[in-house]
């Protein structure tokens, strides 16, 4: 913290607060602000928690519940085998694979079929360029299941066979007994593997700056280029000095806040579980 704060002296002294309100990244000039990279990180990320999340869930219940004895095990190691390939390899994929498939085929029938939604519509509307905000955070997604899905299924595994026994006794279906019983039973541990999948997508560099375009504009929807924190040092950082190299520095300092910001909520989250989890018993 102290490292990072003496490191962006600089642009703090020059812009103060303005710095986390401007949109304006320009090196000639040396004018420099964060919406952009700020608004890419947590976009993102939202994105690749909102796809990670549901599918980690079916993941860790198929594993649980649903598969046969001989598969679990295989399944559950080809999952976690998923977290031992390097992010630069799911960049490289995302750019060479993934995104000319998605620009030729997805993207446009998506703009084709959301795009005209009343509200919503606006943020699948532009040119189909492939790359962009959406593209980076379903490669997230992809990169992010392994650890929520592994977290998953620990905890689902842990819920006494007495009380699923029971619940199926009464005559509910697996999705109930998952939703009713073992949801609640797990929350604190399934919280802390949606937290541990957030941090993860926050960080991510590599992934992100092949597919996530790197231009330094508001995005008007969510298949525009934009930039990323982490993208953003990653591109610049070998070649800055001065103000531009003091803003990168304070761009990781406001990574490290919001990650600490994430930590915090997690630990929270964690604590009002455990209280209310006390109550009960």
């Amino acid at each position: 913290m102290v490292s990072l704060v003496y490191g962006s002296r600089e642009t703090i002294a020059a812009y103060g607060m303005s710095f986390f309100t401007t949109n304006d990244w320009d090196p000639v000039n040396d004018v420099y602000g964060a919406v952009v990279p700020i608004l890419g990180t947590v976009i993102t990320a939202f994105i690749a928690l909102l796809i990670a999340v549901p599918v980690s869930f079916g993941i860790a219940m198929f594993l649980t519940e649903l598969a046969p004895a001989w598969l679990r095990r295989p399944l559950g190691v080809a999952v976690e085998m998923l977290a031992a390939i390097p992010s630069i390899i799911y960049g490289m994929w995302g750019l060479f694979v993934f995104v000319p498939i998605f620009q030729e085929y997805i993207q446009p029938g998506m703009i084709a079929v959301l795009g005209n939604i009343p509200v919503i519509g606006g943020f699948f509307s532009g040119p189909p360029f492939g790359i962009g905000l959406f593209t980076a955070g379903l490669i997230l997604s992809i990169m992010i299941i392994p650890y929520i899905a592994s977290v998953m299924r620990d905890v689902f595994e842990v819920v006494p066979t007495m009380l699923k026994e029971s619940a199926y006794g009464l005559g509910a279906s697996t999705w109930e007994v998952m939703w009713k019983v073992v949801l609640p039973y797990t929350r604190s541990g399934v919280i802390g593997g949606i937290m541990l999948g957030l941090g993860r997508a926050l960080g991510e560099t590599m992934a992100v700056t092949f597919v996530i375009g790197n231009a330094f504009r508001l995005p008007d929807s969510i298949f525009a280029p934009a930039n990323s924190i982490a993208s953003a040092i990653a591109n610049e950082f070998n070649e800055a000095g001065g103000l531009q190299k003091s803003a990168l520095i304070e761009l990781g300092l406001i990574l490290f806040l919001i990650t600490t910001i994430v930590l915090a909520l997690s630990r929270l989250l964690l604590a009002r579980a455990a209280r209310g989890e006390g109550k009960k018993s």
